[in-house]
């Protein structure tokens, strides 16, 4: 591709010269470090769960990689009004899904996420996160362009209505993360301050509340801050990961803590790469992470269409914090939280989810000239 043209007006060449091309570098190194991981942690995985077929989550990664690649691509060709419609449809489809999972999805450990589709999963709850952000952004920005249309009102109850089912899964990780997304939105669209300090104050008061409602938050929460008050077998043993891995690790597929840790595949795949890779190699990790958010924000900040800003915020917001929450959990630096980290934890809903929303960043954040912008 690096032979294209300048001049070629093709689709491909037109993208091609106006795509964040380092970005889309950054987010092809995240799936190569989940590749290297799956193979180091789902074998492991697989036989210590009963599983016949030890490559079964190796395998599963792999067939979803092309998936993965072909929907950033896929998604980053997209102008935005194909971004917001396809948002739209995505958000509307999600949302019957997430009924639909309250009503006959599997349940685990008192939680309702996932709809069995026979030969696959899915959670419903990840694809409505990038296509609400993207959503909201839209009704913001309407809202602000014609101030008899009542944007934010419209943006507020869709953010009740995805709030009200995630939280009757339960599931608070992704209900913090969409409410942290949204409120952040709604600052960025000039809303009154007094009025974003507010639902901040009702953020904070939720969390609390969550304290005292469910019993599996108040656990995490007690075992954090006190580590005789439970169970604490997991952030152990993924500290024992960090610990033995020192600065180079002990090499691919030559970690041991793995075999004993539970969701080292998803939840806890951090902690299979400092074991095996090492302390540079997990800082690495971190700066792909903070060199898509910080590009794709320096890029949107760039543009004067309001919608762009806001979309590409939330959507970096959202899979910044879920790196956040995922490596700060194995590190012991906050409570616990089922939550995978994008692009290298083994999840199909995941990782589709997190491809077409940096897909749709890169979309958003194309150089746009003439009749493109």
């Amino acid at each position: 591709m690096t032979s294209l043209a300048r001049t070629d007006t093709s689709i491909i060449g037109r993208w091609w010269w106006t795509v964040d091309r380092w970005s889309l570098l950054a987010a092809m190194a995240l799936l190569g470090f989940g590749i290297v991981l799956s193979m180091a942690a789902g074998p492991s995985v697989a036989e210590r769960i009963g599983i016949a077929d030890s490559l079964q989550f190796v395998k599963r990664h792999l067939m979803l990689m092309p998936v993965a690649l072909a929907l950033i691509v896929g998604a980053s060709l997209l102008s935005p009004r194909q971004v917001r419609r396809v948002a739209a449809i995505l958000l509307i489809a999600s949302l019957a899904l997430l009924v639909l999972t309250l009503l006959a999805g599997t349940e685990n450990n008192g939680a309702r996420r996932w709809l069995d589709l026979g030969l696959v999963s899915l959670q419903p709850s990840e694809l409505a996160k990038p296509a609400f952000a993207v959503v909201a952004a839209w009704l913001f920005a309407l809202g602000r362009r014609d101030t008899e249309f009542p944007g934010a009102a419209i943006s507020t109850g869709l953010f009740i209505a995805l709030l009200a089912l995630l939280l009757l899964q339960p599931d608070l990780g992704q209900a913090v993360v969409v409410s942290a997304v949204w409120i952040g939105q709604f600052f960025l669209a000039g809303m009154p301050l007094a009025l974003v300090f507010a639902l901040g104050l009702a953020g904070i008061a939720g969390l609390v509340g969550a304290y005292f409602v469910f019993p599996h938050v108040a656990s995490r929460i007690d075992r954090f801050f006190d580590p005789a008050a439970g169970d604490n077998y997991q952030i152990e043993r993924s500290l024992d990961a960090f610990m033995n891995g020192g600065l180079l690790g002990r090499g691919p597929g030559e970690g041991t803590i793995k075999n004993s840790l539970p969701d080292a595949h998803s939840d806890f795949i951090f902690a299979v790469a400092g074991e095996e890779l090492g302390l540079i190699a997990c800082i690495v990790l971190v700066a792909l992470f903070a060199f898509i958010v910080l590009q794709g924000f320096a890029r949107a900040l760039q543009d004067e269409n309001l919608f762009h800003i806001l979309a590409v915020a939330g959507l970096l917001t959202q899979f910044g914090l879920q790196a956040l929450i995922n490596m700060g959990s194995s590190l012991d630096l906050m409570p616990t939280k089922g939550m995978t980290l994008p692009f290298v934890s083994y999840g199909g809903s995941s990782l589709i989810a997190t491809s077409l929303g940096i897909g749709m960043v890169m979309a958003l954040t194309r150089r746009r000239v003439g009749g493109e912008a």
